[in-house]
């Protein structure tokens, strides 16, 4: 008896004696047995997925920091498709767009062939996502907390998911001495830190900022700089109070598409006049990517972003 039989006959046994019962139909036994079947082949389809596929030549590659962690890995010719958040390198720009990486649709993806669906967790809709493991192509979610020792590990799932584990290894390395170096810098800083509000958008006079637990907020700290939204978790609209209350001394904000946002458009608000930031003016603006994308470019964004912030005390990359 194979072995998804021997544990569906214990599992009916074990029932069928607390239930009081002693003789167990066979056409029943079937019916678990199959469903054991099922299971354990479910199982496999996901363990295989959770694997990826080493020789993979078609990737569908989804989230900007999977496509250029490829990349970094020398992969670039086996990315047949990628999401709209796939911008750097700029040659990633030629290949196919199959959309927004939380607006996904399935034939879009799977039209282009793949055997090998590689994503950053968090792309959706739900339902697409669903539909995309039903399939028989090998799909790997990584990981992406917004933490910074968390990124060597990001590099190493997308390399064991394309057979370039000795390549991402060296890879990770380099990212996190890098942080490393960024850490003892900042260490070092003799100036008061920095309150630094993250402004995702601007929208009816309110602001979206990001607050614990974000990619904006762990960038902040890396950078030796003090998240001034700390109280709301991820990213949220603050209330006129809560921003005067923040007193950020510093605005930091995207310099790219529909959340960009001016000096004026944002100093404007009657809730950061009062702001030591609209004293001085002072907003940073950065590349999205670069300054969340939590990859291999990290360590020169958060030191890129420490040069601002602290200009007399780190040298900008």
């Amino acid at each position: 008896m194979s072995n998804y039989k021997i544990g569906a006959a214990v599992f009916l046994a074990e029932i069928a004696g607390r239930k009081g019962i002693f003789v167990v139909s066979r056409r029943l036994i079937r019916f678990v047995s199959l469903a054991f079947l099922g299971f354990v082949t479910a199982s496999g389809a996901a363990l295989a997925a959770e694997k990826g596929n080493p020789d993979a030549k078609r990737i569908v590659s989804i989230g900007g920091t999977i496509t250029e962690i490829l990349y970094d890995l020398g992969a670039q010719d086996r990315i047949i498709a990628r999401d709209s958040t796939s911008f750097y390198p700029a040659a990633a720009n030629a290949k196919p767009d199959v959309g927004y990486m939380r607006a996904l649709s399935a034939e879009g993806i799977l039209g282009q062939k793949p055997d090998l669906i590689l994503m950053e967790e968090g792309s959706g809709p739900p339902p697409v996502i669903e539909i995309l493991k039903a399939s028989e192509v090998p799909m790997v979610v990584v990981p992406t907390p917004p933490e910074a020792d968390k990124i060597g590990q990001k590099i190493r799932d997308v390399g064991a998911a394309v057979g370039q584990s000795d390549k991402a290894e060296t890879l990770a390395t380099q990212t996190e001495a890098g942080l490393k170096a960024l850490a003892a810098d900042v260490a070092k800083i003799k100036a008061d830190k920095k309150k630094v509000l993250f402004v995702l958008s601007l929208s009816n006079g309110r602001v979206m900022a990001g607050g614990a637990d974000t990619e904006a907020g762990a960038v902040i700290e890396m950078a030796g700089g003090i998240n001034a939204a700390p109280t709301i978790n991820g990213y949220k609209p603050l209330s006129d109070e809560a921003v005067i209350a923040a007193a950020p001394d510093v605005i930091l904000s995207m310099s790219r598409g529909d959340h960009s946002i001016t000096p004026e458009q944002v100093f404007a608000l009657p809730s950061m006049q009062t702001t030591p930031a609209a004293q001085n003016k002072a907003l940073i603006s950065m590349d999205g990517l670069l300054l969340l994308g939590f990859g291999p470019r990290t360590p020169e964004a958060a030191r890129a972003l420490a040069a601002k912030l602290y200009p007399e005390e780190i040298t900008a990359p």
